[in-house]
């Protein structure tokens, strides 16, 4: 039986990480950060649990690449679906809809995820991050920034904010109120994006994520 060649085992290293991304970021939402082991996850990927440290230098790490890949992908999404427009003030209403979207219907991770930027580690810059950095900073120029350097970081902590006051226990803000501010300060309608009365494409809380982790060759072009 003749070795696997070198691309075959790159591919099934590139799959073998997709799994254990989407697994931190579905078993961190069902059970909490502090209740899922590294273990729990390599068992949900279906991976050895040795490879876990191979790809990540641990679990804080593991799981902030997950959720900023989840975010990434999710924002990503929502400025792309039909009907595609490229008016600067629509985007910018849809990326809000979709960060405080994941704020609502992820609660318990978006709060571990919040937690996790305070730890003493911080907040890491990794691929998936730079990803949601283009994205966001892509918003803000096309919202008619002329300071991209500045906007950038104060549309950022505008946005972790808001999903802080959502996630917050016993003494959260609802969306729509978070929502009425943000759209207020980048002048944008109500109507635009996806108000909270608004149904959300394909209903609110998709507990299916492989549409965002590159598992199987079929989905090869949407991690990217």
């Amino acid at each position: 039986m003749s070795p696997r060649s070198a691309s075959v085992n790159e591919e099934l290293r590139r799959r073998s990480r997709e799994r254990l991304l989407q697994a931190a970021v579905e078993l961190v939402g069902e059970r909490g950060y502090e209740a899922t082991t590294l273990g729990d996850i390599a068992d949900r990927a279906g991976s050895a649990r040795g490879l876990v440290s191979y790809y990540f230098p641990g679990k804080r790490r593991l799981v902030q690449s997950a959720v900023h890949r989840l975010m990434h992908r999710t924002l990503e999404e929502a400025l792309e679906r039909e009907p595609r427009t490229e008016d600067g003030r629509e985007r910018m209403a849809r990326a809000i809809d979709a960060i405080l979207g994941l704020a609502r219907d992820r609660t318990v991770l978006m709060r571990d995820h919040m937690a996790g930027m305070l730890h003493a580690e911080g907040f890491v810059e990794c691929p998936e991050q730079q990803r949601l950095a283009e994205l966001l900073r892509d918003t803000a120029a096309r919202h008619g920034s002329l300071d991209v350097g500045h906007d950038y970081p104060m549309l950022r902590s505008q946005l972790m904010g808001a999903v802080y006051t959502m996630v917050l226990p016993n003494a959260a803000l609802p969306l729509a109120t978070l929502r009425a501010e943000l759209f207020e300060r980048y002048r944008l309608d109500w109507e635009m994006g996806h108000p909270p009365d608004a149904e959300a494409p394909g209903g609110r809380c998709d507990t299916d994520l492989s549409r965002f982790f590159a598992t199987d060759p079929a989905h090869d072009g949407q991690s990217k």
